[in-house]
């Protein structure tokens, strides 16, 4: 019907009413992959608005969305929406704002929220005709009136009939619009044709389309509809389609010219142009593809498209995370990746891709790949790690894990438990952590592996830490760093360090801190990571602010660099807790008026990443002393 352009067409002439932003999700009623989840669809808003990291549960992910939307003004659209409950989770907090859901049921649910409801009805001949005459030439449509008034009834007046209908037109500039109307009732008759209605009418113009492709257009026209992404590359074409690059560009092109592709646009990273189906275009090429290619055929396009996905996040992560130790790939179609500029371009590649990722993952796992899932899953750890997507990073280490022990993986088992714990510790669900590294621990054990058992010593005593219990944490940290120190691994013995350095300063004694946090400091640069190196020179500013030494000078200009290097590596959390670090400071020195701002500045950071830690810093400005009265 055209709901999707009309109502983007219409939000477009009202921005001047919400000057907060629009946003746009669609919520996949109709995608091979089933309905979007609302976590996903929160998160993307949360971070559109400037949140970092995005609470684990749907809940949590709701109440931090109607927070940072309660004194907004925006517009939000909500397209192919399946049920009044997953619109309603969506819903800001701001009674100013504007919500409009698009859908091909009436949605009626939303009228207890006040929604006021619309029908969309088809274009009417007259405006049918005109849209086929501004596709195609209105001389071309002017010579045959009855014709293409014809044509537009076997459309049925729906916008995507008449599209489709005029770039095949467009395609053959000699062809009469009789001779397409009677192609379209070829084999159906025009009075079937119609009183079957919209779908019929698309199917017809699809049909039409498709029988006039070249052979190889047509074969990458059902190809393309398998695997379950919505945004198609000319990369990930030429891996999905067995093709060389060149072959694939024209492809997508010819396919957008046919009016059977939607052009989005070049990628803001790799700059590769953008394409994907309209649903009732992807159901017909899938149909095709059922009938035309064999259920192996299926199998090897839709495993060639998650093993490029697989080859890319490789890539990307070997950017981001070049110290960290490289497990296996087991590749049946090897594929390859795009070359990214730099490091920063490979996370931004993470970022806007996190939905086919994690589309790839469930895939892999759906379809029983379980090397795929798990190695998936672990490309993906620079995503988690540095950009704290709790969702993502739960559900992806749980398909992970099951499919690294169906594998028969001992190391992806290995690497999936200890990960995966640091995604659980991170979003607070500590018990769970805790199991998950007490088995990687028995596991690494059984194995006779050091590393992954250093590796589990570190992350149990992280979730303790977590949880308040320092001296079992301080035990486990120790037994990490003695393992680490034993059998040479530097980085992961100045971790532990600077593990055991947080907790002798949460215990006071700060000059042990000072000497575990200075050689952690060292031995992180020379690696180098320069990120950790950071929260080493965090910890060591605040050690210099105890009151056995100090030396509030040193402190305030140890942390004013770590927050520069925050800064520079991008982690808005760090940069937080820094500025709070240096409110502490300021207090510590009884500068009520510094500590104020620089707990303003931390709160203006922790409000979009962590509504707990934003609740914190408010009862630290509440309990400061009041600023002097003005005269």
């Amino acid at each position: 019907m055209g709901k999707t352009t009309l109502v983007s067409h219409w939000l477009r002439g009202l921005t001047a009413h919400y000057p907060d932003g629009q946003l746009y999700a669609d919520l996949g009623a109709h995608a091979p992959g089933g309905p979007v989840r609302p976590g996903e669809v929160l998160g993307a808003f949360l971070r559109a608005l400037g949140a970092a990291q995005v609470p684990a549960e749907t809940a949590e992910q709701a109440a931090l969305w109607r927070t940072l939307t309660a004194g907004l003004r925006i517009a939000v659209m909500l397209d192919n929406a399946v049920s009044a409950a997953q619109v309603r989770t969506l819903l800001p907090g701001a009674a100013g704002s504007l919500v409009v859901a698009a859908g091909r049921s009436r949605l009626t649910g939303l009228g207890v929220d006040g929604a006021v409801f619309h029908e969309l009805g088809t274009l009417d001949p007259g405006a049918a005709v005109e849209l086929l005459g501004r596709r195609v030439g209105g001389e071309r449509v002017a010579r045959e009136p009855a014709a293409a008034r014809e044509l537009v009834a076997l459309c049925a007046g729906l916008p995507l009939a008449v599209c489709v209908a005029a770039a095949r037109m467009a395609a053959r500039p000699r062809q009469t619009v009789a001779a397409l109307a009677g192609a379209m009732t070829q084999e159906t008759g025009r009075l079937e044709v119609l009183q079957l209605g919209g779908e019929r009418a698309v199917r017809s113009a699809l049909d039409e389309s498709y029988r006039c492709l070249p052979p190889a257009t047509a074969r990458a026209y059902r190809l393309l509809s398998l695997p379950p992404l919505t945004v198609l590359t000319g990369p990930l074409v030429a891996a999905a389609c067995a093709v060389p690059p060149s072959e694939a560009d024209r492809l997508l092109d010819d396919l957008a010219e046919a009016h059977l592709l939607e052009d989005l646009g070049p990628d803001d990273v790799t700059r590769a142009a953008r394409f994907r189906f309209h649903d009732l275009v992807r159901l017909h090429a899938a149909q095709c593809a059922q009938r035309e290619e064999t259920a192996a055929v299926r199998d090897r396009t839709v495993r060639r498209a998650l093993e490029w996905y697989l080859a890319t996040a490789t890539a990307a992560r070997a950017l981001l995370s070049p110290t960290h130790r490289r497990l296996r790939r087991d590749y049946v179609f090897p594929a390859r990746p795009p070359a990214f500029a730099d490091a920063g371009a490979a996370l931004r590649w993470f970022d806007t891709g996190r939905g086919e990722l994690m589309a790839a993952v469930r895939t892999a796992a759906d379809r029983g790949w379980h090397s795929v899932t798990w190695q998936l899953v672990d490309s993906l750890q620079p995503l988690f790690l540095r950009l704290r997507p709790y969702d993502l990073w739960i559900e992806a280490h749980r398909l992970g894990l099951e499919a690294a022990r169906r594998a028969g993986h001992p190391q992806g088992v290995s690497r999936m438990l200890t990960t995966g714990g640091n995604g659980l510790y991170n979003a607070g669900q500590l018990d769970e952590a805790v199991v998950w590294f007490t088995d990687a621990l028995q596991d690494a054990k059984a194995r006779e592996d050091r590393r992954a058992e250093a590796q589990a010593l570190h992350g149990l005593a992280q979730s303790h830490r977590l949880a308040g219990r320092l001296p079992l944490a301080e035990s486990l940290f120790a037994q990490a760093l003695a393992l680490r120190e034993a059998i040479g691994h530097d980085r992961g013995a100045a971790l532990s360090r600077l593990c055991l350095g947080d907790i002798a300063l949460a215990t006071d004694r700060p000059r042990q801190a000072r000497s575990l946090l200075t050689r952690a400091r060292t031995d992180l640069l020379a690696v180098p990571d320069p990120y950790d190196a950071a929260r080493a020179l965090a910890f060591l500013g605040r050690t210099h602010a105890h009151e056995a030494i100090g030396d509030h000078p040193t402190a305030e200009r140890l942390l004013a660099q770590a927050l520069e290097e925050f800064r520079a590596t991008g982690s808005l959390h760090w940069q937080a807790r820094v500025l709070e670090m240096l409110g502490q400071t300021a207090e510590d020195r009884g500068d009520a008026a510094t500590a104020r701002d620089r707990y303003g500045a931390s709160l203006d950071r922790y409000a979009t990443l962590s509504p707990s830690d934003a609740r914190r810093l408010k009862e630290r400005i509440r309990n400061l002393a009041p600023p002097p009265a003005t005269p």
